[in-house]
């Protein structure tokens, strides 16, 4: 029962917290001899940024995202100490 009063947007912070922290540390270790692995991975999305030019305003839409292993083990540990909170 004291599940569902945790709210879904705390654990959407926490989830967003654990993928940046995550990339950071990824991208940190991917120069040290042993960690490089952590900093494996993919970046999908908009290759160029989809351009709306209104005359009088213009609107510049972009999308992508880079996930590599240290940030989906960031994400997973978020989800771990959002559980245990």
């Amino acid at each position: 029962m004291a599940a569902r009063d945790k709210s879904f947007w705390i654990l959407l912070i926490f989830i967003l917290s654990g993928l940046v922290v995550g990339g950071l540390l990824g991208d940190l270790a991917a120069n040290v001899n042993g960690l490089w692995w952590l900093s494996f991975g993919q970046e999908f999305g908009l290759e160029s940024p989809f351009v709306l030019n209104l005359s009088i305003l213009s609107i510049t839409f972009a999308f992508s995202i880079k996930i590599n292993i240290a940030s989906i083990i960031g994400m997973a540990i978020a989800i771990f100490i959002y559980r245990k909170i």
